[in-house]
């Protein structure tokens, strides 16, 4: 199964959901390639610091750029997933990325700016889809406050009741220290540490995004 994470804009823990899906997967025994296509090379530089843990499951990674579907479609003959972590843009990587892929999951934060972006990515999705007719696109919302007075995500959710092509997930990623701390010279998922709320945001995500 190849798993796209993409966004038009950067900073909305585009990264944080790929990483922690592929370190998901590991725990759970799968045979798992993480596919960099973002020059910024967030989950390289995380998966380097797991390479250091040999206690922890392998998790497999290589960096692709440009037209990334030849490359794709031969990882995905090797490996049970792939889940590939496109630069948060209108980029090579993520239009051929779309083409090849079976789900593309839209990270986006409860914002103004990020739904700005929203159009942009059902018209780029519109067009992979006249060339891959399976392909699934989900979205879910992250950096949510943690706080049940602020009504961020709801104001998200229902702007996205505008675009019904696009399957909005349960599942909010909070805005946890977690998620940052994972990333700190450890190369962890956040499955792997001791935080039982976001240990089960990130479970949540993988059963929905999977089913």
């Amino acid at each position: 199964m190849i798993i796209l994470i993409g966004s038009q804009k950067g900073g909305c823990g585009k990264s944080t959901i790929a990483t922690n899906m592929a370190a998901a997967l590991a725990v759970d025994g799968k045979d798992v390639m993480l596919v960099d296509a973002d020059k910024q090379a967030s989950s390289s530089n995380w998966f380097l610091d797991r390479s250091e843990n040999s206690d922890l499951p392998q998790v497999n990674s290589v960096q692709k750029y440009d037209d990334v579907r030849a490359s794709i479609l031969d990882l995905s003959k090797r490996y049970e997933y792939i889940v590939i972590d496109a630069a948060g843009r209108d980029s090579a990587e993520l239009r051929t990325s779309m083409i090849v892929a079976d789900i593309l999951v839209m990270a986006i934060r409860p914002s103004q700016f990020d739904l700005d972006t929203v159009p942009k990515m059902q018209e780029i999705y519109t067009d992979a889809k006249m060339l891959n007719e399976k392909l699934k696109f989900k979205a879910v919302i992250t950096m949510g406050p943690t706080n049940p007075i602020i009504n961020e995500a709801e104001e998200t959710q229902g702007f996205l009741e505008n675009y019904p092509d696009i399957e909005l997930l349960d599942t909010i990623i909070r805005e946890r220290k977690v998620y940052r701390d994972a990333i700190k010279g450890i190369g962890m998922g956040v499955v792997e540490m001791n935080n039982p709320k976001a240990k089960k945001e990130i479970q949540d995500f993988m059963s929905e995004v999977l089913k």
